[in-house]
């Protein structure tokens, strides 16, 4: 099998929810990515699965991304973690598992933080406050975490566009498609001004 140009992983934002394709699946961002990217169809790979926690990942997709040897990886979990199965310090010891494995000599890695998801669920404020904390603290772990690895991070929480209701799905949790070209297009241009150039074709 060919090494791998681009590998992501992760959770539903990954697989792509919210931007059904007509045919079937999800079209999501990794492919418009990939495009933009000039990486060949057959070059990159979604591990992205629905409900899968950062244990999920650990478990089961970074394996298989540790073996593309991808020159470029994106990481984007931790949501249903927070939403349900939150436990800070397994949470925490996860994304080093991730982050650790997955950087290296000519590997860049990047990963998204949280945006202000509560906002648009229709919960309790109770609730809603309780996980705005979650949220507030797993962001402090996953910059800390990804500064440590040298893990280039999408701080989703602070861009105004990402507190919009017109990239976000009816549901309040994945993006729409819209959503999903402008996460591609976040992450193109967060890979220009880190220097990271176009991977060369194999």
């Amino acid at each position: 099998m060919p090494t791998m140009r681009l590998t992501v992983l992760g959770d539903s934002f990954v697989e792509g929810r919210g931007d059904p394709d007509p045919d079937g699946g999800f079209r999501a961002w990794a492919p418009l990515l990939a495009e933009s990217l000039g990486v060949r169809p057959d070059r990159w790979r979604n591990l992205g699965v629905y409900r899968a926690t950062t244990q999920d990942v650990v478990d089961r997709q970074l394996p298989r991304a540790v073996a593309d040897q991808s020159p470029l990886v994106g990481v984007v979990v931790g949501t249903n973690d927070v939403v349900s199965d939150y436990e800070p310090a397994r949470f925490r010891a996860n994304l080093d598992t991730i982050f650790g494995a997955l950087t290296g000599a000519g590997t860049v890695v990047f990963t998204a933080g949280y945006p202000d998801m509560p906002a648009r669920l229709p919960v309790p404020e109770r609730y809603r406050t309780l996980l705005r904390d979650r949220f507030t603290e797993a962001n402090a772990a996953l910059a800390m975490t990804a500064r440590r690895h040298g893990v280039v991070v999408l701080d989703l929480a602070r861009c105004p566009h990402w507190a919009a209701d017109d990239v976000w799905s009816a549901d309040g949790l994945h993006p729409n498609a819209a959503g999903h070209r402008r996460f591609a297009a976040t992450v193109r241009d967060a890979l220009a001004d880190d220097g990271w150039g176009v991977p060369a074709a194999a």
